[in-house]
């Protein structure tokens, strides 16, 4: 028996009974807005919650809650291999730069953010129109921070009044970026982080080696996504790298190897922080190991450690990643 999308959502209890609820009430709100990290279940519940709209058999010889998973509707609303789109006629996804420019009345690719032309080409020219096998009809936004300004007031109106049966879900993970008319417009529900054990076993069904999983699994912070990315071989390598090279330059007699680290980091943007909690993790290990045989060092390892934390928040505060970089290895050469 083939499982709903919904039920393979892990660690979302809230947002997935509240969504169940509505279900099983007949009153699936018109809008809503799912806000979370990325990798976390958020687009799994988007594609579940338009499943269990269109599925042939809920409330029939299924549950009212939930698709049955096996009807042909219910089929067609998974991506297949190979495939970016929904078959589903009813289930329309809307991301930058899916669409080949033609279909969407532009002659350019959308290279920044989700344009005017594929609102007015996906949503607007199908809104007005019942849905084609006659459940509902469901529009999902990836990124919905990525629709422009012209874009995103194009929407407001459908938001607002869409027709019988129509059903918006926009996915973010900056929500509090979109503009103010859209966030009033939606039910907001909240994704949080997963827990490493759930990290594990996502990965691990994808595929991934057990040991592996559990490795990146402590770096991902909660996310699918980002325990992917972490798996992959190529970054792996790259990861362990900068460990070795940061140590280096910890230990070297002048600053020279760090200041050359941090002019290299500032190249790094979104992956820098993974690289720091690799750091990080190197130098916990490290003042375990002296605890255990009573080695001194283990003073200046957590201290190094804890230093890693430190340029990590000043990272998020948005400070330049080579000044932090350089204060950090500064201050760990004089512990």
């Amino acid at each position: 028996m083939a499982a709903s999308l919904l039920s393979q959502v892990r660690a979302q209890e809230t947002a997935i009974a509240t969504l169940r609820r509505a279900l099983s009430r007949g009153k699936v709100h018109h809008a809503y807005l799912f806000d979370g990290p990325a990798g976390v279940g958020k687009e799994l519940a988007a594609f579940g919650l338009a499943q269990a709209l269109v599925c042939e058999r809920r409330g029939l010889t299924a549950p009212d809650d939930d698709a049955c998973g096996e009807c042909s509707a219910c089929k067609r609303v998974p991506l297949r291999e190979g495939e970016r789109r929904p078959t589903h006629p009813d289930v329309a996804l809307l991301e930058r730069g899916l669409y080949e420019p033609g279909t969407i009345g532009r002659r350019t690719q959308e290279s920044q953010d989700i344009s005017i032309d594929q609102v007015r080409t996906i949503v607007l020219a199908r809104a007005a129109f019942a849905p084609h096998e006659g459940r509902a009809k469901v529009f999902i936004v990836r990124r919905a921070e990525e629709l422009s300004i012209s874009a995103a007031n194009a929407l407001l109106k459908t938001l607002e009044e869409p027709g019988q049966g129509t059903h918006f879900i926009l996915m973010s993970s900056q929500a509090d970026s979109l503009l103010s008319t859209i966030r009033s417009r939606t039910q907001r529900l909240r994704f949080g982080l997963l827990p490493d054990a759930d990290v594990v076993a996502i990965l691990t069904a994808r595929g991934i080696d057990p040991q592996q999983a559990n490795a990146v699994a402590r770096l991902a912070g909660g996310s699918v996504e980002t325990g992917a990315t972490l798996a992959d071989p190529e970054l792996a390598g790259a990861r362990d790298a900068f460990v070795q090279k940061a140590l280096r330059a910890i230990a070297a007699p002048d600053m020279g190897p760090a200041l050359e680290l941090a002019e290299e980091l500032k190249k790094v943007k979104g992956d820098l922080g993974t690289l720091l909690t690799a750091l990080g993790d190197a130098l916990a290990a490290d003042a375990r190991t002296f605890a255990m045989a009573n080695d001194p060092k283990a003073e200046a390892s957590a201290a190094r450690y804890r230093l890693t934390l430190v340029a990590a928040r000043q990272l998020d505060g948005n400070a330049s990643a080579q000044l932090a970089m350089e204060s950090m290895f500064a201050r760990m050469r004089a512990v």
